[in-house]
């Protein structure tokens, strides 16, 4: 069965910029100045604050893919880099291509998707109207979307859960981490207008949860 492995980056819009509703809303449990600040730092990860700047799509056995990326300041144009296909477009052209491309695979396979970037999609496909065309949030048991997070947490029985980084620097692969940028930076970087260097994080993060796959295939996952 064919199966593709997803990613998405995101950034947060400027707090000031947001609907006074909506900043009432976000400010309306914090007590402390510094905590102000903790919020604005944390509209990159909420589908009604932030849109879907780059978008990662790998299939695992072709070791093939593609991340489209937004630059809106910049004209890029569409070119392959090992293996992988960096095509510029809006956060719209985004959504819709995904949804084209991801009907016709049978597997999804991430790692923290169904908590982050699958509701994700679904919010900003509703923003910019779009209709899904495939359920990326079937039986958490099932094995249609296979996400590493809660297959090595085996559902939630072991007492700490870990992140991406951890997980391949245990497990010897290289992890998209270790070249200085996390999904902390990424705001800052589009900001920067350095779009390329989101993209190929994106990038990044699809190989190692490729390479994490394998090892949760091959070494964990048990079959009698």
């Amino acid at each position: 069965m064919s199966r593709i492995i997803l990613d998405i980056e995101t950034s947060g819009a400027d707090f000031d910029s947001l609907e006074p509703a909506i900043q009432s809303y976000l400010l309306r449990w914090v007590e402390a100045p510094e905590d102000v600040q903790k919020v604005k730092e944390s509209l990159s990860f909420y589908p009604v604050t932030a849109e879907i700047i780059a978008l990662g799509m790998l299939n695992p056995d072709s070791n093939k893919g593609r991340v489209y990326f937004q630059s809106p300041a910049q004209k890029i144009t569409s070119f392959e880099e090992d293996g992988i296909v960096y095509e510029s477009a809006s956060e719209n052209e985004i959504i819709a291509d995904f949804w084209n491309i991801i009907k016709s695979y049978d597997k999804i396979v991430t790692f923290n998707g169904r908590s982050f970037d699958c509701p994700f999609i679904m919010i900003r496909s509703a923003v910019n109207r779009i209709k899904p065309s495939k359920d990326l949030l079937p039986n958490r048991y099932s094995d249609i979307h296979i996400d590493l997070f809660d297959q090595l947490s085996f559902y939630g029985a072991s007492k700490r859960k870990f992140s991406l980084d951890i997980w391949c620097r245990t497990l010897g692969i290289k992890s998209p981490k270790s070249d200085g940028i996390t999904g902390y930076d990424v705001k800052g970087l589009f900001m920067s207008e350095k779009y390329m260097d989101i993209a190929r994080y994106c990038a990044g993060d699809l190989r190692a949860t490729r390479e994490l796959l394998f090892v949760w295939e091959n070494f964990i996952r048990f079959y009698p």
